[in-house]
C-alpha cells in the first residue's frame, strides 16, 4: 500500500474547506440536495392532491428506485472510468431538464397528469443513478486522507441542511404557487448547483485497465461482498430504511392525524435534519474515533425507537421532537458510514462501491416508501410505522451477531492505514 499522494503535496492544508474544489463540490451538493428536496415534497403532495390514496405515494419511490437500481452499477463503472465531476454534471443536466419538464406539464395539466408525472420520475432516477458515484469518488480526489473524517461531517451536515430548507421551502412555495413554481424554483437551485460542478478545476488519475463492462462490475461487486465491514454497514442502512422510514407517509399524517397542510408537512419532513445537523456540527469540531461500530448499532436501534414513538404520538410538537431525535442519530450512522467507505475503499473501486452503496442505501428510501405505502394498505397507517420501527430493532440484532468486524470497528486504526 502507498501513501496517500495528496498527503505528501499539501500536507499543510488542516481543513477540507481550505480547499477551492471541496468548497464548489460543497456548494454544488447542497444546492442539489436542496432542489431534490423541494422536488420531493412538491411530487409527493401533488400526486396525493390528486389521489388521495397512500398507495400511490409508495408507488412514487418505487418508479423512482427500479430505474436507479437497473443504471447503478453501469453508473458506477462510468464513474471510474471517465473523469467523475463530468459524470455528475450530465446527471445534473439531465434532471434539470426533467425539473423543466415536470413544471411545464403541471401547469398544462394534461389529460392522465398523475401518470404522467411517475414517467417522468422513473426517467429521473435513471438520471440521478449517475450522480452518488461520481460525488463519492470526487472528496478523495480533492482531499489528503486524514480529512476524509471531517469532510465526512462536513458533507452530512451540508446534506443535511439542505434537506432543512428543501422541504421548508418547498412546503412554502407550494403553498404560495402550487407545484409549477415549486418545480421552477427546483430547476434553478440546480441550475446553480450545475455552475459549481462545471467550474471544480480537479481531475483525478484513471486507473489503467484491460476490464471491459461486465468485468469492471463483478469486480466491484466482489470487493464489497468480501469485505463484512462494507457489507455489514450497507446491509445495516439498507433494512433499517427499508422497515424503519416514514418519510413517504408524512403528507398523510399532516392531512389526517394533525389536520394541517404542505407547510405542516415541510416542518415534519425538515425536522430529522435539523437533528442531524446539529449533531453533525459537532463531531465535524470532535470527530469520532473510538467504538464507531458499536456507536453506529446503537445509532440505528435509535432511530427504530423513535419512529415506533412518531407511529404512537397524536402531538403535532412531540411528533416533530420525534422526528428531529431520528434524524440526530441518523446522522451519526451517515457519518459514520461515509468515513468508513471512504477510509476502506482503495481510489480505482470507490465509483463502484458507491454504486452498490446507492443500491443498498439510496434506493432503499424510495423502496422503504414503496413499502410503507404497502403496509399502511394492508395494515393501517399508525401500525405500519410502529412495525417498520419494530423490523429496524430487528435489523440492529442481527447485524450486531452476524457481522463482529463492524461492531469491533475503530476508525483510529482506519486513518492509520494507507490504502
Amino acid at each position: 500500500m502507498s501513501a496517500d499522494p495528496l498527503d505528501e503535496a499539501v500536507g499543510e492544508l488542516e481543513h477540507p474547506l481550505e480547499y477551492k474544489d471541496f468548497r464548489l463540490l460543497l456548494i454544488g451538493r447542497l444546492l442539489f440536495t436542496i432542489a431534490t428536496q423541494i422536488q420531493g415534497l412538491a411530487v409527493g403532495w401533488q400526486i396525493y392532491e390528486l389521489t388521495k390514496s397512500p398507495l400511490m405515494l409508495g408507488f412514487i419511490g418505487l418508479a423512482e428506485a427500479l430505474p436507479n437500481i437497473s443504471m447503478a452499477l453501469f453508473a458506477g463503472h462510468v464513474a471510474d472510468r471517465h473523469q467523475r465531476k463530468e459524470v455528475a454534471a450530465k446527471s445534473i443536466l439531465s434532471m434539470l431538464i426533467l425539473t423543466i419538464v415536470l413544471a411545464l406539464v403541471s401547469f398544462v395539466k394534461p389529460h392522465g397528469l398523475t401518470y404522467f408525472i411517475f414517467v417522468v420520475i422513473a426517467i429521473t432516477g435513471a438520471a440521478r443513478s449517475f450522480y452518488a458515484p461520481s460525488c463519492f469518488g470526487m472528496v478523495a480526489d480533492i482531499l489528503p486522507r486524514k480529512l476524509y473524517a471531517k469532510a465526512g461531517a462536513l458533507n452530512s451536515a451540508t446534506w443535511m441542511g439542505s434537506a432543512i430548507a428543501g422541504p421548508l421551502l418547498g412546503g412554502a412555495l407550494y403553498l404560495a404557487g402550487k407545484a409549477t413554481l415549486t418545480y421552477f424554483i427546483s430547476a434553478g437551485f440546480l441550475f446553480i448547483s450545475l455552475l459549481c460542478f462545471i467550474r471544480l478545476t480537479n481531475k483525478h488519475t484513471i486507473a489503467p485497465s484491460d476490464q471491459g463492462v461486465v468485468e469492471s462490475i463483478k469486480d466491484g461487486l466482489k470487493f464489497v461482498f468480501s469485505n463484512q465491514i462494507i457489507l455489514g454497514a450497507m446491509a445495516l442502512d439498507l433494512f433499517a430504511v427499508l422497515f424503519g422510514g416514514a418519510v413517504a407517509m408524512l403528507p398523510v399524517f399532516a392531512d389526517k392525524i394533525f389536520n394541517m397542510g404542505p407547510m405542516a408537512l415541510g416542518m415534519l419532513r425538515g425536522a430529522p435534519p435539523v437533528g442531524a445537523v446539529l449533531i453533525l456540527i459537532f463531531l465535524s469540531r470532535y470527530p469520532i474515533k473510538h467504538n464507531a461500530g458499536k456507536i453506529l448499532l446503537g445509532c440505528v436501534a435509535g432511530f427504530g425507537l423513535c419512529m415506533i414513538g412518531f407511529g404512537l404520538s397524536t402531538n403535532y410538537f412531540l411528533s416533530l421532537f420525534l422526528l428531529a431525535v431520528s434524524g440526530a442519530v441518523d446522522g451519526v450512522s451517515v457519518y459514520l458510514r461515509s468515513t468508513i467507505f471512504q477510509l476502506v475503499t482503495p481510489a480505482e473501486k470507490r465509483g463502484r462501491v458507491a454504486a452498490v452503496n446507492s443500491i443498498f442505501i439510496g434506493s432503499s428510501n424510495e423502496i422503504g416508501e414503496f413499502e410503507s405505502g404497502v403496509t399502511a394498505r394492508l395494515m393501517g397507517l399508525i401500525p405500519s410505522v410502529i412495525f417498520g420501527g419494530c423490523m429496524t430493532l430487528v435489523v440492529v440484532l442481527l447485524t450486531t451477531i452476524k457481522a463482529p468486524q463492524l461492531r469491533k470497528l475503530n476508525i483510529e486504526e482506519l486513518q492509520k492505514q494507507q490504502m
